[in-house]
């Protein structure tokens, strides 16, 4: 008598699609890799631009920022917002300063670059795993997701960066220090007050997934915004190391802005679902 084969193994099943999932992550992990090289070697051979038009502005005294706050002080009547001079010179103090720093700032300026795609082939290994109705309410995530990236890495770049570096360029202890400061000093400072911000406006977002995972409610934040003010205070007040409140408040002002645009991302969310169990 013939032996009868066993029943198709389920757990097989499965664990070819797991593998199937890990080959499809492998890939989008190569493609944002790749984008990111690319973008790398092309930051890396714009020197000049990268360098002495982007990250070394904010150290002279005729960046944008810089020139439009000696304009306000003029109609403020504010003589101290006036930014004439930056007290310090850049300094590479190793002999491979410059070659690893020219490396590192090019894959910095890749990734941000290559952000959207990025974040693009995350979403396309996700999205598969959706529900139609999951679908369509996260329509155009990755354009949103991106614009408040972007928006994050302006105002770092020129609002959050030039207060800091101005405040810090012209603190003195005692007249007879001079600030020579290191190149990969600088740059950290500036790659990490830039790349925070990015991540900062990504709050809204934050609430929306949480909005529309029920954990989070319109009058959860209303409730909790005085509190909330209170810490966005706080937050403005250690990113900007300058003591005057006029810094103090042109940094706090768009966290708030972005706490209240959370609020009605999550009423809207809130509607949304009403409307859907009516």
């Amino acid at each position: 008598m013939a032996k009868e084969l066993p029943p198709a193994d389920d757990e097989q099943e499965d664990e070819m699609s797991f593998l199937d999932h890990l080959e499809s992550l492998r890939w989008h992990i190569l493609r944002s890799l790749s984008a990111i090289v690319i973008l790398m070697v092309v930051a890396f051979f714009s020197k000049r631009l990268l360098f002495h038009d982007i990250i070394l502005a904010p150290s002279r005294p005729d960046f944008w920022t810089y020139r439009l706050l000696c304009k306000l002080s003029v109609i403020l009547e504010q003589p101290f917002l006036c930014v004439e001079k930056l007290s310090f010179i850049i300094q590479s103090r190793t002999l491979t300063g410059q070659f690893t720093t020219h490396i590192g700032v090019s894959f910095v300026a890749g990734l941000v670059i290559a952000f959207p795609y990025v974040f693009w082939e995350i979403w396309q290994f996700v999205k598969p795993g959706l529900y139609p109705k999951e679908r369509s309410m996260t329509r155009g995530s990755v354009f949103y997701v991106s614009l408040l990236f972007f928006m994050g890495i302006s105002f770092g770049y020129w609002i959050l960066s030039p207060l800091s570096i101005n405040f810090l360029a012209n603190y003195q202890i005692d007249e007879s220090i001079q600030n020579e400061i290191d190149l990969l000093s600088y740059i950290e400072m500036l790659v990490m007050m830039v790349l925070a911000c990015g991540l900062m406006f990504q709050l809204p977002m934050v609430v929306l997934v949480l909005a529309k995972a029920g954990l989070v409610t319109a009058d959860f934040l209303r409730m909790y915004r005085r509190h909330a003010i209170l810490i966005i205070v706080v937050v403005a007040a250690i990113l900007t190391p300058s003591p005057d409140m006029f810094s103090q408040i042109i940094v706090a002002l768009p966290i708030y802005m972005l706490f209240e645009m959370s609020i009605l991302l999550a009423a809207r969310v809130e509607r949304q679902a009403a409307l859907d169990n009516a």
